[in-house]
């Protein structure tokens, strides 16, 4: 380095330093922070769950082997850190992943963790354990993981039937907690224990979900609050009444819609609110039972969508339109549009999609005097109820009749898996930006489509892209699977949605994910100015 430059450099370096000790200083410990939930989850155990209503409170109970580094707002394979692993290292073949754990680390009843339990988490996972979950919503994660096996307290590794470079990016996501060895799945449910910086204290249903602080956390000095308490509130309207008369600190993530944004801040001008991609998308379960089992049929369904109409009406120009995959500029996978608008239903030409729909209506036998009924089932859930309802209305112009059907959340998750609905509207939350999660989860052949969807030639490019090295050339193969998803209209994506999140100013240290609803709500480092 030059002479001159060398000075300069470490007076920098100080000037950083000197500001990071001022942050540090000026953070405050003690406190309770007040969320207000959305509604009530069935159950504490993660594993056994699929929805942000269980993994957000959850989140603070447990820690991963890795991370996305909560700072960096747009997840990927370059924003991984360390969690309860301290580094990784793939063997030559890449069909082995080696994790160094951390040492010193306790669950919260005081038992040592260890290599031993992260065999059990993935035995659990992989349904090889001795007890069996309940349900277990991240099966097809994991379809291409032989076994783990364990070296000592501080070493294990993760053996894959082939090379999959995004396991780590797998591991990293939210719902990829460690469980401990020790506790089963039936008492996960009702008192979850981890290694987070909070401990789990009760959950009463459609009353409240409360956390206090661990002593213990192996982060030294952290967390910073006393504890963190949730009160279930199902009316969203009451809910907001309640954040903006100061009830609570920090409202359910992104269930502050576009319009409510505008009325938080014009009531309570201090709010700090945030609107962003969310990677849920609404969209549309039908079930391939006849006469849906006709690929005709389905087509006319695709094309009778106004994608616009939902962006427009729910989130008032702000959502996104895309397809299997989050589109960008938040999306890494995303079709690009030119692509997108070649597509069934994704013209904007609303007026000819549908007269091509009833064209085909009528060559099937349906026209206004035989008209096709259908039940379209809801979660009672406002972002969901909405857009059914808008649904129904565009469903009405190619002569079928659709009757909403709500039901409670408890009964959501299990009904889709009984596939025991006609149509289901949905929202789809992938657990991170990747095909992997996405592509195994909810398309491949015999995993969790809902809908009985089974291409084969599509499953043979989804094990194509996830075993390709070359980012270039797996986005060239994503793309070429999500055209040919939308084509089968194997799950219609209505729109990607852009919603709030709204915290009171003496909050400090909340951070959203551009990509991600469930990666970044560990709240160890957050903090009260008060």
């Amino acid at each position: 380095m030059p002479g001159c430059a060398r000075p300069i450099a470490l007076i920098g370096s100080l000037i950083v330093s000197l500001l990071s000790a001022d942050e540090a200083l000026a953070q405050k410990s003690g406190g309770i922070l007040r969320v207000y939930h959305r509604d009530s989850p069935s159950s504490m155990s993660m594993h056994e769950q699929g929805t942000i209503s269980a993994a957000m409170p959850m989140s603070q109970v447990f820690n991963n082997l890795v991370v996305y580094d909560m700072k960096v707002p747009q997840n990927s394979l370059n924003s991984i850190v360390p969690d309860l692993a301290t580094g990784w290292a793939w063997s030559a073949d890449g069909t082995k992943l080696t994790f160094k754990l951390r040492q010193g680390v306790k669950w919260h009843d005081g038992k040592p963790f260890s290599a031993k339990d992260v065999k059990c988490t993935w035995d659990l996972l992989t349904d090889k354990a001795k007890d069996a979950l309940r349900l277990n919503w991240r099966a097809g994660w994991y379809h291409n993981l032989a076994e783990v096996t364990t070296q000592g307290d501080d070493e294990a590794t993760f053996h894959l039937k082939r090379p999959q470079p995004a396991m780590l990016a797998l591991l990293a996501a939210g719902f990829s907690m460690v469980y401990p060895c020790h506790v089963s799945p039936r008492e996960m449910r009702t008192h979850p224990i981890g290694t987070g910086p909070f401990k789990f204290v009760e959950f009463k249903p459609n009353q409240l979900i409360r956390l206090t602080r661990n002593p213990d956390y192996w982060k030294k000095g952290l967390p910073y609050l006393d504890g963190v308490e949730y009160t279930i509130i199902a009316n969203r309207s009451t809910a907001i009444l309640a954040f903006i008369s100061g009830q609570f600190d920090l409202t359910f993530p992104y269930e502050v819609t576009i319009p409510l944004v505008k009325d938080v801040k014009s009531q309570y001008p201090d709010a700090v609110c945030e609107v962003g991609a969310t990677n849920l998308a609404s969209n549309l379960l039908i079930n391939w039972a006849p006469p849906f089992d006709n690929a005709e049929l389905r087509q006319a369904i695709a094309l009778t969508i106004d994608r616009k109409a939902f962006v427009d009406i729910l989130t008032e120009g702000k959502g996104d339109i895309g397809a299997a995959m989050l589109p960008g500029p938040e999306g890494i996978w995303g079709l690009p549009p030119d692509i997108l608008k070649t597509l069934p239903g994704y013209d904007p030409d609303t007026a000819k999609n549908r007269t091509r729909a009833r064209e085909i209506m009528r060559k099937l036998g349906y026209g206004p005097d035989n008209r096709l009924k259908v039940k379209l089932a809801s979660r009672n859930l406002a972002i969901y109820r909405d857009p059914a309802v808008i649904l129904i209305d565009h469903l009405k112009e190619i002569y079928i009749d659709g009757e909403l059907e709500i039901v409670e959340t408890a009964n959501w998750g299990p009904k889709l898996v009984r596939r025991d609905f006609q149509f289901g509207l949905s929202t789809v939350g992938n657990g991170v930006d990747e095909p992997d999660q996405n592509f195994y989860e909810s398309y491949v052949c015999g995993s969790r489509t809902y809908t009985g969807y089974c291409n084969p030639e599509v499953d043979k490019l989804v094990d194509q892209q996830s075993i390709e090295t070359d980012q270039e050339k797996r986005r060239k193969i994503v793309w070429e699977i999500d055209r040919r998803l939308q084509e089968d209209v194997a799950r219609p994506m209505l729109y990607f949605m852009r919603a709030g999140t709204c915290w009171r100013p003496e909050v400090k240290g909340i951070r959203l994910m551009s990509n991600s609803i469930y990666n970044n709500w560990r709240l160890e480092d957050v903090w009260l100015d008060r």
